[in-house]
């Protein structure tokens, strides 16, 4: 069970925005206690007390004792509103909870024997899959945290909740055996993988392209010249100043030079 804090609060006499601005002036801080059938008590806290308690890890699931008058009233934190600028605590919410009160409450989780991990020790990752696990218990069989082993974890591997040990009468809100973390490949090593893959696919493509042959009877490409020797295709015209195409006529002879005057006489 988590160690209960006392803290001592000073009753307010009202209660609503103004009160509570009135009560920040004096260099408190205001808080309201609620529940367990009971009416609502107003309180006004010392800033410092209030800063220690929620520094603790795990402040949500820890049950504290409020002194008002003399009188202790066993809570549980439910809410802390914080100013936007200076995330200084403004005014809190405490629900009043009996020994035998069952409630939800978020336990964080703790991984340990992590240096008897195969897969951290090659260098895996640890991927933290829940950081705080919902619990259904009594308020007096919260536990602190819920450690975790990682020892035997290879990479690939992950660590359910049935592999964790709950104190008797606790059991987790979700039904079913879900994961909270497990063992990742090195970044790295993902990356360079990938590389690899990209490279061969992107080499086994342009071999493909290279070697293949064009398909029987096919046209050239566009532009392309046609092999030495290659005859023009039938009833295609010769090329100008070539030999004439089968069946056809020499062209006429260029006049010499100078032969364009009039014939003598």
């Amino acid at each position: 069970m988590s160690e209960i804090v006392s803290i001592t609060a000073e009753a307010r006499e009202r209660a609503g925005k103004g009160a509570a601005r009135s009560t920040r002036r004096t260099g408190r801080v205001p808080a309201v206690i609620y529940g367990n059938k009971e009416s609502p008590v107003t309180i006004s806290l010392d800033p410092k007390e209030v800063d220690t308690a929620i520094a603790k890890r795990g402040f949500f699931a820890r049950p504290l004792d409020i002194k008002l008058g003399g009188k202790p009233h066993r809570v549980l934190p439910r809410d802390v509103q914080r100013d936007p600028v200076t995330d200084k605590p403004l005014h809190l919410d405490f629900m009043r909870v009996g020994a035998g009160t069952r409630i939800r409450v978020e336990v964080p989780v703790q991984f340990v024997r992590d240096d008897l991990s195969p897969g951290l020790k090659r260098g895996g990752v640890l991927n933290v899959v829940r950081r705080q696990i919902e619990l259904y218990c009594t308020v007096d069989t919260i536990p602190e945290k819920l450690e975790v082993s990682l020892e035997g974890l290879d990479i690939g591997d992950s660590v359910h909740i049935s592999k964790v040990t709950l104190p008797q009468g606790v059991k987790p809100t979700i039904a079913r055996d879900f994961t909270i973390a497990s063992i990742a490949v090195p970044s790295a090593a993902k990356a360079a993988a990938e590389e690899a893959r990209a490279a061969a696919e992107a080499a086994a493509a342009g071999g493909a392209v290279e070697g293949a042959a064009p398909a029987e009877g096919a046209a050239p490409a566009a532009g392309a010249a046609p092999a030495a020797g290659t005859a023009p295709a039938a009833g295609g015209k010769a090329p100008a100043g070539g030999a004439p195409a089968a069946g056809g006529k020499a062209p006429a002879a260029a006049p010499a030079a100078g032969g364009g005057g009039k014939k003598k006489g």
